[in-house]
């Protein structure tokens, strides 16, 4: 029988008894996957208009990690990876114990790709599909998981169910990326018909493993972010909040009515068109946003929402955060009135 499914606007989260003297004491440390951690929960996208050296950099300033986008040559990504690996030796103390992340696909030179990338100083490999739970990923995990140093974590993905997930878990990931067609510019779910609203993809795959979850695609605010994690993720990779930066790949457009930067949709024409792929399954779009300047202020208003969530619950890390949070599902009414509504 059909059950219901939820995505983050149908869900609000429950104050509840709090004694959080300040929020800056709270602890947003977690796993982004079975042997590395991250000093807050958030993850740039393997989007070749969201993330390369200078964004991951930025990302490992604040805490978190960047994942370095494979829509490049061998040679390329490498060099991505090493200016990465040199700011880490010379950056400040607070930054040497966080992890350099990069992607990969499932089929080609995967595997030639993420040798050179390990070699490199790369801690996590992220193989980069749309269609996690699938024979390719099974065989390139192992594959993966053989040839790669016992160091190197793999994170595997993009699924939606708790079979999915614990097949991949049993296959060898360190790490699940779920969600599937709910990206901003993702049309798998019009093209195809498949996919699984956020909320429950999230719920059931944390549910059904033991390595972290990282939920990828719907995250429009610091809220879906602790939405996210309140359902058991323990991580989020973000796009559309971090294109258009300074520090995203691509030139700034200028135009009449002001500033602006492309974004694209991994499976997008423009980016197969862009990388020389095959100009069929085209799963997404692409646009152009306005220029937002630098990222770290969009990321501090990232963290301190997050920070000001586990408030709300009484919660001063993630595990006590998971203990306490529940939510209500609301309807159109209640999704209208937790949005500013005096203004037109």
């Amino acid at each position: 029988m059909a059950k219901s499914a939820l995505t983050y606007d149908d869900i609000q989260l429950v104050p509840k008894f709090s004694d959080i003297e300040t929020r800056q004491s709270i602890d947003i440390n977690t796993y982004v996957s079975r042997n590395y951690k991250l000093k807050v929960p958030i993850v740039a996208s393997c989007m070749d208009t969201v993330c390369e050296s200078e964004m991951a950099i930025a990302m490992m300033q604040i805490g978190g990690v960047g994942c370095i986008h494979r829509f490049m040559s061998i040679e390329e990504q490498v060099k991505e990876i090493k200016k990465i690996v040199k700011f880490q030796e010379n950056s400040p103390e607070s930054c040497w114990d966080l992890p350099v992340m990069a992607a990969v696909g499932s089929t080609g030179d995967y595997l030639e790709r993420a040798i050179a990338l390990t070699e490199s100083g790369c801690d996590i490999i992220l193989i980069d599909v749309a269609h996690g739970h699938h024979n390719n990923v099974k065989l390139a995990l192992t594959s993966l998981k053989a040839d790669l140093p016992a160091t190197v974590d793999v994170i595997a993905g993009n699924v939606a169910t708790a079979e999915a997930a614990q097949d991949l878990e049993d296959w060898g990931a360190d790490g699940i990326r779920v969600g599937i067609g709910g990206g901003s510019l993702c049309t798998t779910r019009i093209k195809t018909g498949f996919g699984v609203p956020n909320v429950t993809s999230v719920e059931d795959c944390s549910q059904a493993v033991g390595i972290p979850v990282m939920a990828d695609g719907g995250i429009k605010s610091s809220g879906d972010i602790a939405k996210a994690l309140a359902v058991g993720a323990d991580c989020v990779m973000v796009g559309s909040l971090l294109a258009g930066t300074k520090e995203s790949p691509g030139a700034i457009i200028e135009k009449p009515h002001g500033l602006f930067k492309r974004y694209r949709g991994s499976a997008s024409l423009e980016t197969k068109v862009t990388h020389s792929q095959k100009q069929r399954n085209v799963e997404g779009e692409s646009t152009v946003i306005p220029f937002k300047g630098g990222v770290k202020f969009i990321l501090s208003g990232l963290i301190d929402g997050i920070r000001s969530a586990f408030s709300y619950t009484g919660a001063s890390d993630l595990n006590q955060y998971w203990g306490k949070v529940e939510y209500n599902v609301v309807t159109n009414a209640g999704l209208a009135e937790a949005k500013p509504h005096l203004i037109q």
